[in-house]
């Protein structure tokens, strides 16, 4: 019988380059590359590997090797959150604020109101037993609230539109939603893990007092991160690492899934220091595409198609309706009253609709704590991945004459007097 440590010397590099592939099939495609990555995780798992090939899945991934891999794929999930929050740089939404919270309430709001619906009509059919309704219905409006800043971000740079007007504030927009959709995060995850109504609040306040504390404490840690910088690199990097895994301890301790702890870290962490920049690219050229992929394999596991039910995928195609159709017009609706030209918004409405590996994280979440069941989870994984999918694509056919950042700036100009402008 093979050690789990033979195990885990031959399951981490086949998913890795499996993984690698994906990403570049789908970079040929014009896809980010995460599409391909979460499309080749979902594929290793019983929706096409297990149904077409089980002997073979079983000798890449057998089950003595899962909880191993499943912990280093949700360490490096614990350091992409602590990226996510690095680059959202919530000073920058002073811009355009107006427009800025226009469209990150519209785009959080009408997916609420949407998801709710939703949620009460799907929840005698595929809540798991035992599942109070309220968890339930919360935690489906927000994840149907969420915008993947990260893969935005990708797809913005990729085509040259990040440092547009449009790029810009997109990403303000898109930077707002994530930050509020954690915090509707806080309160349903306190929710589900909570005994009581005051169980929960206990968490959620202890949640709120912990992020308080660490934007409290900012001063000090950015010199304490200077005088690391003195020392070295790697130093830095140590500091950055302990913290955001004790954050993740602390919010686990609290009641509140550890993914939050990581992300609170990371939005609170000082800017302007070299040395926190310079590591947090080594984070992400490292753990991001070696360790990374194992979490898409843990949510591909948890994803089969083939069972899926046959009278359930009428249930999917109503949730990415509901999905496509509350973050567009939210997002977009929200631009056009703004006084934001209809293209502008648009485009705007289309950006907001990429979910991506935030919003796999988001269910992976759900899926832990037991607030929706595997099928549910399969059937909203398949959303995000179709939304995510059909940005890229769409956002090309809206601006083909979009082709550099100075003809975009000039169009935006064209658009409108600019996002939010008072006419």
């Amino acid at each position: 019988m093979s050690s789990p440590l033979s195990l885990v010397l031959v399951a981490v590099p086949a998913v890795v380059l499996a993984c690698q592939a994906g990403g570049w099939a789908a970079r040929r495609l014009g896809q980010p590359p995460v599409i391909g990555e979460i499309a080749v995780g979902i594929l290793l798992g019983p929706s096409l590997l297990g149904w077409l090939a089980p002997g073979v899945q079983s000798l890449l991934l057998p089950p003595a090797v899962l909880p191993y891999t499943s912990v280093l794929g949700n360490l490096a999930l614990l350091t992409f959150l602590f990226l996510v929050g690095l680059e959202l740089d919530l000073p920058s939404l002073r811009t355009s604020r107006r427009a800025v919270a226009s469209v990150a309430a519209g785009s959080i709001l009408l997916p609420l109101a949407l998801g709710t619906a939703l949620a009460l009509a799907m929840y005698p059919a595929l809540a798991p037993p035992g599942v109070q309704r309220l968890p339930f219905v919360l935690f489906i409006a927000t994840a149907l609230s969420i915008t993947a800043f990260p893969v935005l971000a990708r797809i913005l740079t990729d085509r040259g539109l990040a440092t547009t007007r449009l790029g810009t504030f997109a990403l303000a927009c898109a930077a707002a939603d994530d930050a509020l959709a954690w915090c509707l995060l806080i309160a349903v995850t306190s929710l589900a893990t909570a005994g009581s109504p005051l169980d929960a609040l206990t968490a959620l306040a202890l949640a709120a007092a912990l992020a308080a504390a660490l934007a409290a404490a900012r001063p000090l840690v950015k010199r304490m991160l200077e005088r690391a910088a003195r020392t070295s690199d790697d130093l830095v990097t140590v500091l950055l690492v302990t913290g955001l895994l004790l954050a993740a301890w602390a919010t686990d301790r609290i009641g509140v899934h550890p993914a939050i702890g990581a992300f609170l870290v990371g939005a609170t962490v000082p800017r302007g220091v070299p040395a926190v920049e310079r590591s947090a690219a080594r984070l992400q050229a490292v753990v991001v595409p070696v360790l990374l992929p194992l979490f898409f394999v843990d949510i591909g596991l948890n994803t089969d198609l083939a069972a899926l039910p046959a009278d359930q995928w009428g249930w999917a195609a109503l949730v990415l309706a509901v999905a496509v159709t509350g973050k567009w017009v939210g997002a977009a609706g929200a631009a056009r009253l703004a006084g934001c030209d209809w293209r502008w918004s648009a485009l705007v409405g289309t950006l907001m609709n990429c979910r991506g590996i935030t919003e796999i994280v988001v269910l992976g979440i759900g899926l832990q704590l037991g607030v929706i069941s595997t099928n549910l989870f399969t059937i909203m994984v398949l959303m995000a991945v179709v939304t995510t999918a059909a940005t890229a694509p769409l956002l090309d056919r809206l601006t083909r004459d979009l082709t550099t950042p100075a003809a975009a700036d000039e169009q935006s100009t064209a658009l409108s007097d600019g996002p939010g402008a008072t006419r």
